[in-house]
């Protein structure tokens, strides 16, 4: 049976992005249907670091990564991999982010970043408290850990650039580290402390209640968007068992966007990082705020009941079953600081949606306004909802975005 209906606005995806859209639409007063065939929330919104990185300024390309990428592509420990099944289709992808990579355009995306993560926690401070989800919002700030006193001393000019950017960062030695976070072991070089970061310490409990606040006012439709088709009235969105008629559709699909956009109009060169994350069951976690070891490249995350570790980048498309060298990866990083871990009560992989120069699409399809891209967060998507959600309320009253969306509009590549 085909389910036929009419909205005035549909969003297809029903991650944070699509999730937060929907709820600022609806409680603008629009008509808004959600079309997702999984449970809303649920995926890469779910299953990652929790943090509201404010600071995370640095695209994923820069030089540094361009020079060290061969090392990093062909050690097994490195916290980048790259499926070598899938290396035939990725090398588009590859080749424009070695572009990404050199010093003008890291620049450049470093500054598009800054832009729109400015602000990142006050607009979650607002969105919590809407959703009636304050206490999941943690005020501790983030800290880079650094292991040897060399990395340590490093830091200082590592940092210069984010600050420039207007991140607040403090550089903390061991004694101050060790008083912070008394569980790590001893011997740590310092820490970068970025003082403004705030985080969930239940991401999936907050996708819950952002899902159900709009839900309210919104309808959701457990369908996939196979196609989307212009017509002269609006556009129509199909997939099994589903025809719905829209005025205005937004593609917040994450990373299967790419199919999506492409039927509009838009070329995007999306391409999918894998995330994992594994979890041990503990009363009190054994930290008290997301620490990264700068070296390994994945979080230790504090949640309610329960210690995530999570992170690294796997390049290996939307088919390819996990991989249980991640997972072990991940749990052996662990285990160098906390040896007394035992077998993690569960692991997760999930899909980022990963474009070559680490910014979103935003705005409108070159093709025309019926259509609006809100998707390619990268790592991000946690962070940046609350903004794409009023970057996309703006363009569909015919107000100014806050910021300039030339950096961000599909037609940049």
């Amino acid at each position: 049976m085909t389910l036929r209906e009419r909205t005035e606005i549909a969003v297809i995806g029903a991650g944070v992005v699509g999730l937060t859209i929907a709820l600022e639409l609806a409680d603008a007063g629009r008509d808004v249907v959600l079309v997702d065939p999984g449970q809303p929330g649920m995926g890469a919104s779910y299953g990652n670091a929790g943090t509201i990185a404010g600071y995370a300024v640095n695209p994923v390309g820069t030089p540094a990564v361009l020079r060290s990428l061969p090392s990093l592509m062909f050690s097994r420990t490195s916290p980048l991999a790259i499926r070598h099944t899938a290396l035939p289709s990725l090398m588009p992808w590859l080749l424009r982010f070695l572009w990404q990579s050199l010093p003008a355009q890291a620049e450049r995306n470093a500054r598009a970043i800054a832009a729109l993560v400015s602000g990142a926690g006050e607009r979650w401070d607002d969105l919590a408290l809407r959703v009636a989800g304050a206490g999941i919002l943690q005020r501790r700030g983030c800290l880079y850990l650094y292991e040897t006193p060399q990395a340590f001393a490093a830091a200082e000019a590592e940092m210069a650039p984010r600050r420039a950017l207007g991140v607040p960062v403090e550089l903390i030695g061991p004694d101050k580290l060790a008083e912070m976070e008394p569980g790590l072991p001893k011997g740590m070089g310092g820490a970068a402390h970025f003082t403004g970061a705030t985080f969930l310490d239940d991401p999936g409990r907050m996708m819950g209640l952002i899902a159900a606040a709009a839900l309210t006012k919104a309808r959701h439709l457990q369908a996939r968007a196979d196609t989307i088709t212009r017509g002269l009235d609006g556009v129509v969105v199909e997939g099994p068992g589903l025809h719905l008629h829209a005025r205005k559709v937004i593609i917040a699909a994450g990373a299967q966007s790419r199919a999506l956009a492409a039927q509009v109009g838009d070329r995007i060169p999306l391409d999918t990082e894998r995330g994992y994350h594994v979890e041990w069951d503990m009363a009190e976690p054994l930290l008290s705020r997301p620490t990264c070891p700068t070296a390994r490249g994945f979080y230790f995350c504090p949640m309610a009941g329960r210690l995530r570790v999570a992170g690294t980048v796997e390049l290996g498309g939307l088919r390819l079953p996990p991989s249980p060298h991640r997972v072990r990866k991940l749990v052996e990083g662990a285990r160098a600081f906390f040896p007394e871990l035992g077998t993690p009560d569960r692991d997760w992989m999930g899909f980022r949606p990963s474009l070559p120069d680490s910014l979103p699409v935003i705005g409108p399809s070159s093709a025309g306004p019926e259509v609006i891209h809100a998707f390619g967060h990268g790592h991000l998507g946690v962070t940046l909802a609350p903004i794409t959600a009023r970057i996309v309320a703006d363009l569909l009253a015919g107000r100014q975005p806050p910021i300039n969306l030339a950096p961000y509009l599909p037609g940049r590549f």
